[in-house]
């Protein structure tokens, strides 16, 4: 019995070192700070049971419980303190905290996440809240078959980016009954946990950045990988439809990044030459306006006529007289 109550005593020694390694400084404060008044407050309420002549083993019952309890709450509301104020004793926490950063339901389900945290430019700790999930299963049960294709793929996301070996991805129980909007929600986790907020929302970037709280967006990091086009550069595009205004041709980028030609509606299914006019920077994205001159066409063909080497070709035959051939050669 001895043997194995000492060995059931190191297992759990060694449990709570694993786990006190990941708890940040500012839950251990909290714990110790709420243990402390826990004794204090299970001292205090000794002196009045032993007044009453209770039993010696309810009082240290008591003190056991207060203490407990005064730990719990203490490691779960030290996330709130705030250590600059103590003159900087604790800098040190700073530079080692892990980045946590929210999982928007948006941005799973787009997929792009998942390519990013391949390249390596996520670390830190990707957080996925328990609502975002349940958002997720309800997409994925949804009686609309495109909806639930979407859903489907986002938890196939999840799966993806949980088998990344380099990044630590969280699954947070935290909840606020009280908030129904689920951006609401990421944006009161947000503000607990002191992290950004992965998303493609436009407006929950909006609403986000109006309660403090940072945002990384995923369309505009794309916005910004576009490559960039000076006024005056002469580009090759595929003009693929005719434009709003009179003779104006689209074509797009692969990218996505729209182009609209003037004098190009009657080169609609060609790739033409064109010369950039102007760019457009918007939140939706980029657009770029150009100009297609047939003077221009000329000058690029016949300097591509010029750089094509010339071909040799070989005799052809042109008839037949008996077991004779005729032959011209090019």
């Amino acid at each position: 019995m001895a043997g194995a109550a000492g060995l059931l005593l190191g297992l759990a020694i060694i449990f709570f070192e694993i786990r006190l390694e990941r708890v940040s400084l500012k839950r251990l404060i909290g714990a110790a700070f709420g243990s402390v008044l826990g004794i204090v407050g299970a001292f205090f309420m000794s002196l009045v049971l032993g007044k009453a002549a209770a039993e010696p083993f309810l009082q240290v019952v008591l003190l056991l419980f207060m203490t407990y309890v005064g730990l719990i709450v203490g490691a779960k509301k030290g996330d709130m303190l705030n250590l600059a104020a103590l003159g900087g004793i604790f800098g040190v926490e700073k530079s080692s905290k892990k980045t946590f950063k929210i999982l928007d339901t948006s941005v799973v389900i787009d997929g792009r996440i998942a390519d990013i945290a391949e390249t390596g430019f996520l670390d830190g700790v990707l957080v996925i809240p328990q609502f975002v999930l349940r958002e997720l299963q309800l997409v994925a049960d949804s009686a609309d078959s495109m909806k639930r294709n979407r859903g489907r793929r986002g938890l196939d996301i999840l799966q993806r980016v949980q088998k990344m070996a380099h990044l630590n991805v969280q699954i947070v129980e935290e909840d606020f009954p009280q908030v129904r909007d689920v951006d609401m929600k990421l944006i009161e986790l947000a503000k607990i946990y002191d992290c950004k907020i992965i998303t493609n929302d436009f407006n929950l970037n909006k609403v986000a950045q109006l309660h403090g709280v940072e945002v990384l967006n995923i369309n505009e990091l794309a916005n910004s990988l576009k490559p960039i086009v000076l006024p005056g550069e002469t580009m090759r595009v595929f003009i693929l439809k005719e434009g709003k205004e009179y003779n104006q041709g689209v074509a797009y980028l692969d990218d996505g990044t729209m182009v609209v030609v003037d004098n190009a509606k009657r080169m609609i299914s060609k790739t033409v030459d064109i010369a950039v006019t102007s760019v457009l920077q918007t939140t939706a994205g980029k657009m770029i306006f150009g100009k297609y001159d047939e003077r221009m066409q000329a000058v690029a063909a016949g300097a591509e006529r010029h750089e094509r080497p010339l071909r040799k070709t070989e005799p052809q035959p042109i008839a037949n007289l008996g077991s004779e051939k005729t032959t011209i050669e090019s």
